[in-house]
């Protein structure tokens, strides 16, 4: 699951959804203004604005941060300051907002921002910030990463955009923008660490606070040589002393509490965690496989735990090594030495579970990513980190949140660890237990499966239902399926899934899909409702009229994600002509070539691959010259960044909605070169000039140079700690821009590649369903090859994919229907959910039908 998508999970228990739904609000959100004022919702948000300002784009803006307790207090103190003052200020619009924006995985560089204030120039500035020190100053709140802090907070500024402006990052990608004196837009900076642009001179009144914060001695007593982990509490390192022999310990893991923030859903804060782990390890001190404690400190306000580094991997990592699921399948025999292996480490896992209940403590949150595998040449030793949701044996503690799967409703202190380990044992042989948190009664149509591909022994069988099998369960739409999956008439209960999932009454969406529907808006091709609509029309599906109008209203409207065809205008107006509204889709492409002319992303998902892609599709539709002239112009330029060799995005990928880059690359159809390969391939068509087939053979050689071929032989995308095989990013992907290339022109790098890229599409075990990213993106790839002459690609290797998409399968009011990201929450999206495993599955069993729009004919 995206590192962000907690948040979303928040306000409904089946989909992802905005936090912003909870109807507890702040009194400032509909009380009395002032004549003149103006009060606008936008999102989380609630802004006011005076009669009669006109506030400047860019410059200081003032943040206050505040804790879920005096939030209200603040708001109402904050908001009737503006008001007296005549000062723009928006404010997060009710407590449960100030919750989410403040929890552990929640962004860092929005994290304790609960209201915003927008000075119009230096003087009204220091006004700002000395009024209302005189107000709410020494008061509780976390620190703002992003900002500079007044004083003793909690007051914090930073230089920035005060309205939406978009410019393109120098590896591709749209991110909000200011100007430069010469007017050129820049990106606005927002990492979690405080900078200025260097053009900017901080009034002098700053410079103090800046020099007081260069100042300040952090305190830290211990050098730090690599970071582990981030989130909105702190960060978490691998640290020594300057001089080792002062501790006695060579290397530690030094963990970081910050006050008042990365909050837990009953409210606690990072540092009370911190604390609550210092105080159970001293419980477990000496006891092997547990981090022995060294210190716990306090500097620069943050608090530090330092710990005895645990050795060994992830249980995750060493699954993602030993599975032999991953991949065609294994022998008999692999499966065999797999289950001993299985077998020994969950034994050993339950050793030391219940060397902590000997010692009165419970772990409270064992899953995959806390337990540490050292296969080292004296033999496996297990370990446990993350001790924050420890507690006392004696307390009997329920669970209240945890690992998506593994979590025991109804069970209390120590068969809560029971519970995690009747579901780990599933997971060594199955990891699809996440799915058990959407729907309980998935448990023995999952556990038949792993014994049937594993033979387990029936004892252990019996031991694993009855102890994942949870004493409560609550009532949900979601349940397992009645009976196996016909796929030939299942199509139509895909849909039927979809229709009853509409919202057409909200603006924001209209059918639930990923997160990033609430980054690029709901209307886009890979998770709004263009894309439904698409798979619907192209696979024999009816349109409901509401849901057309619905799409072009918000046509007429701001798209949030930009020109691309799979998060912006392009794949709308592709939608919309589709549905017979050309003139609205050519309206909307004219409002979107600005944007086009300052786009610098390459890939068909985002950028102008996909852009040029849809321009030679429109004009060959419509007769139209000036399109095939813009596809050439497009191509054109993708072909001028193909030449200069830079990264581009996709050999250095850049981070999204606030995450670290990618510790991979992005080669594949959707985000990679194989997308540019794809449009030069369109341009050879359309033109038959030559100068496109080098460039598609370009395009292709740069995704392969990104692959790697692993043990099994075939040939994958290095994604850094993994290979990828899947359509987005992946060999699945480039496979078929390989066949496609090969059915124009003869490429050697191509037909060598070819079978090694499609046999990577033959994965017994696929983590996810969806299109992208998961086993319906390798059926629809392997149905596809499956027909063409230069691959080799068996049909049963395609059969194999849809007899197994039944291990993901979920019923929604009785409609078959699969989970999203993470498998944590339903998806009807084309990237992630129904729609594109509708559109994956209607294309394996009619190959006329497409999986995805404006794949070139191979």
């Amino acid at each position: 699951m995206k590192p962000l998508a907690e948040l979303y999970t928040l306000s409904d228990r089946v989909f992802f959804d905005a936090p912003d739904t909870d109807g507890e609000t702040f009194a400032e959100v509909s009380g009395p203004l002032p004549p003149g004022w103006e009060r606008e919702r936008t999102g989380p948000w609630v802004v006011l604005r005076p009669p009669g300002v006109e506030l400047p784009d860019q410059g200081w803006k003032v943040h206050v941060s505040a804790t879920p307790d005096n939030a209200a207090e603040l708001v109402g103190l904050v908001v009737r300051w503006a008001l007296d003052n005549g000062v723009t200020v928006k404010f997060l619009s009710g407590p449960t907002l100030v919750l989410a924006h403040n929890l552990k995985y929640a962004p860092r560089p929005s994290g304790g921002k609960v209201l915003a204030l927008y000075p119009r120039d230096h003087d009204e500035l220091r006004r700002v910030l000395t009024g209302l020190q005189g107000e709410v100053g020494g008061r509780p709140g976390p620190r703002v990463l992003t900002d500079l802090r007044w004083e003793d907070g909690p007051l914090y500024v930073r230089y920035g955009g005060f309205r939406n402006r978009w410019c393109t990052a120098p590896d591709g990608e749209r991110v909000l923008a200011i100007a430069r004196p010469d007017g050129t837009l820049v990106p606005d900076e927002r990492r979690p660490v405080f900078t200025m642009p260097d053009w900017v001179d901080p009034p002098a009144f700053l410079r103090e606070a800046l020099a007081r914060r260069s100042a300040a001695d952090p305190g830290v007593d211990w050098c730090v040589t690599e970071a582990l982990h981030f989130s909105n509490g702190g960060g978490v390192y691998v640290a020594h002393r300057p001089d080792p022999a002062g501790s006695g310990v060579e290397e530690v893991v030094l963990k970081e509490g910050r006050p008042h923030a990365g909050l837990s859903r009953s409210g606690s804060d990072a540092v009370a965690r911190l604390d609550h782990e210092a105080a159970i390890l001293r419980l477990l001190d000496g006891l092997d496989g547990v981090p022995q404690l060294v210190d716990v400190f306090t500097a620069a306000d943050h608090r530090f735990l330092a710990m005895t580094r645990i050795p060994g991997r992830t249980l995750q990592l060493w699954m993602a090594l030993n599975h032999p699921l991953i991949g065609p399948g294994g022998t008999a025999a692999d499966r065999a030495r797999y289950v001993e292996r299985a077998l020994d480490l969950r034994d050993r896992v339950a050793g030391l579970v219940d060397r902590l209940h000997a010692r009165g403590v419970v772990f409270g949150d064992l899953h995959p990513a806390n337990i540490l595998v050292d296969d080292g040449p004296d033999g496996m030793r297990v370990g446990l980190v993350d001790f924050e949701n420890a507690s006392s044996l004696a307390e009997e503690r329920r669970q209240e949140m945890g690992h998506a799967g593994f979590v025991a409703p109804g069970k209390a202190g120590a068969e809560v660890d029971r519970h995690a380990l009747a579901v780990l044992t599933l997971w060594l042989f199955l990891p699809l237990t996440s799915l058990l948190s959407l729907a309980p009664d998935k448990l023995d149509p999952l556990v038949d499966v792993a014994r049937q591909l594993f033979d387990l022994p029936s004892d252990l069988v019996a031991d694993i239902r009855a102890g994942a099998r949870p004493t409560v369960t609550m009532p949900s739409p979601i349940t397992a399926p009645r009976g196996p999956v016909d796929w030939s008439v299942a199509l139509d209960s895909l849909n039927s899934a979809i229709a009853a999932s509409a919202t057409p009454w909200r603006t924001d969406r209209l059918f639930p899909g990923d997160i990033e529907a609430f980054r690029t808006g709901g209307a886009g091709f890979a998770h709004g409702a263009a894309g439904v609509l698409w798979a619907q029309v192209v696979h024999g599906s009816p349109v409901d009229p509401e849901h057309e109008d619905w799409l072009r209203t918000r046509a007429r409207g701001p798209l949030l994600g930009g020109p691309g065809l799979g998060d912006g205008a392009d794949g709308v107006a592709h939608v919309l002509d589709l549905l017979g509204h050309t003139g609205e889709a050519m309206d909307l492409l004219r409002r979107a070539a600005p944007e086009v002319e300052q786009a610098a992303d390459l890939t068909w998902l985002g950028g102008l691959a996909g852009i040029g892609l849809n321009q030679l599709h429109l004009g060959a539709r419509h007769d139209e010259p000036t399109l095939l002239a813009a596809a050439v112009r497009t191509g054109e330029r993708v072909a001028a960044a193909l030449d200069s060799g830079g990264p581009c995005g996709i050999d250095r990928p850049p981070g999204a909605l606030g995450r670290a880059r990618d510790p991979g690359t992005h080669g594949g159809l959707l985000r990679g070169w194989s997308g540019p390969c794809l449009l030069f391939l369109g341009l050879l068509d359309a033109t038959g000039e030559d100068r496109w087939a080098r460039a598609a053979c370009q395009a292709l050689g740069r995704d392969l140079d990104l692959c790697v071929t692993v043990a099994d032989g075939t040939l994958q995308v290095d994604g850094g700690f993994r290979t990828l095989p899947y359509l987005e990013v992946g060999s699945a992907g480039i496979a078929l821009a390989a066949d496609a290339l090969l059915a124009r022109t003869d490429d050697e790098r191509a037909r060598a590649a070819l079978d090694a890229l499609s046999a990577a599409c033959d994965s017994e075990f696929v983590a996810e369903p969806n299109l992208f990213s998961g086993r319906a993106g390798l059926l629809a790839a392997s149905a596809r090859l499956a027909q063409s002459v230069r691959a080799n690609v068996d049909p049963a290797q395609v059969m194999g994919h849809l007899s197994k998409m039944e291990w993901h399968s979920l019923a929604f009011h009785g409609h078959v229907s699969f989970p999203g990201d993470g498998c944590s929450r339903l998806s009807m999206d084309m990237g992630t959910g129904n729609a594109g495993v509708l559109s994956a599955i209607g294309s394996a069993l009619d190959p006329k039908r497409p999986f995805l729009p404006l794949l070139v004919d191979h």
